[in-house]
């Protein structure tokens, strides 16, 4: 198998998959067992996060009358993008406010230039640091799972201006639909660097397996109840 996203060409080749009946393409086609797994977890997962959503989306939306629920074009399956849903969690200035705080600080300018995140970030609000730590923020992601956008595992979905971080590994990360969770968010989040979690993703690419994905799954909880790495 070969992929190509603008004159890159990658050599990923089905044997370094540990497991070709999971996906018979990278991650799988519309009808490949992981997809059909995506839709089931997603949707059961949905139906039970569904009152927990509308409870905070009515919170964010008393704290400033702003909307609760916001996207974000990211790089997904094969280099296209798609609209990642969140409940925002920062203030409605958010970008004013960050670019201000890296004109002023070169500390922070270096911590952002490093993982593009910030120790004390002046956008996030009160509920919005609840949310960010207990990653209630990204269960909106349930739905680009159902649409086809994501998958319950893979690699943590960029943003666009993040592309040239890649290089030449982002025909690695394009090879699989983004994820829900993923190592990166099992194995410190917001306490690696850029480049480990790059490597995270690549690792994930190169020899994800049902059984993995599994295991994944289940050091999200912890990850997650502990708030490990988050910011």
């Amino acid at each position: 198998m070969e992929f190509r996203i603008g004159d890159q060409t990658s050599g990923l080749d089905d044997s370094s998959y540990e497991s070709g009946d999971y996906e018979s393409s990278p991650n799988g086609g519309d009808f490949s067992p992981k997809r059909l797994f995506d839709i089931v977890v997603a949707s059961i997962a949905l139906v039970f996060v569904s009152p927990l959503l509308l409870i905070i989306g009515l919170a964010i939306r008393l704290q400033d009358g702003k909307p609760a629920l916001y996207s974000q074009p990211r790089w997904g399956f094969h280099g296209e993008t798609f609209e990642c849903f969140k409940l925002r969690s920062m203030v409605p200035n958010a970008a004013e406010k960050l670019q201000a705080v890296l004109d002023a600080d070169p500390e922070a300018k270096r911590e952002w230039d490093l993982t593009q995140k910030l120790t004390d970030d002046p956008r996030i609000t009160p509920l919005g640091k609840f949310i960010r730590a207990t990653s209630i923020d990204e269960l909106p992601q349930l739905l680009n799972i159902i649409r086809g956008d994501m998958s319950i595992v893979g690699p943590r979905p960029i943003p666009l201006y993040e592309r040239s971080k890649y290089g030449e590994d982002f025909v690695h990360y394009c090879s699989v639909r983004p994820g829900l969770t993923g190592l990166w968010q099992i194995s410190g989040r917001s306490n690696t660097t850029y480049s480990e979690r790059i490597e995270l993703d690549k690792r994930y690419v190169q020899s994800r397996t049902f059984w993995g994905d599994i295991g994944i799954m289940l050091k999200t909880v912890p990850a997650v109840l502990f708030s490990v790495g988050a910011k």
